[in-house]
């Protein structure tokens, strides 16, 4: 008789597991710098070879883009939008500016072509954009 409580054999990252999901838009911030802090910033798209040609990692074990980083630790895919990480991207293009200029369109697409160009300036770091997200959680949590 087995003693193990595990009922699938494969085991499955923290940040794939349904109860790790973030559920507030502070929470999505910090899991998206920690998945960010963990395997690094990428400029240019969502992550290095998106549609899975080369790569056989999952996506979140990927450098990943801000944006893809905040879909990936709500839903699980970098490119899967969910009401949670369509809000999250809305407050952080609010937060930042791309070339002295502040997010100029309201429309999700655009929002998150903002929040991306932020994050594709060149010499734009894993440590910068970690603690644009670390402020924006912060920043929540001191508004709420």
């Amino acid at each position: 008789m087995s003693t193990s409580s595990q009922t699938r054999s494969v085991v499955i990252p923290l940040q794939l597991s349904p109860q790790a999901r973030p559920t507030t838009v502070p929470a999505v911030f910090r899991a998206a710098a920690r998945l960010l802090a963990a395997n690094g910033h990428h400029q240019g798209d969502y992550c290095p070879d998106p549609f899975d040609r080369v790569l056989k990692s999952s996506h979140a074990e990927r450098p990943l883009s801000i944006v893809a980083a905040v879909r990936c630790v709500v839903s699980g895919s970098p490119h899967r939008e969910t009401p949670l990480s369509e809000a999250a991207v809305k407050v952080l293009a609010g937060r930042l500016e791309v070339d002295g200029e502040p997010a100029w369109n309201d429309e999700a697409f655009w929002l998150e072509m903002h929040v991306a160009a932020w994050g594709d300036v060149e010499g734009r770091t894993t440590e910068s954009a970690v603690a644009v997200l670390e402020a924006a959680a912060d920043a929540c949590e001191v508004a709420a």
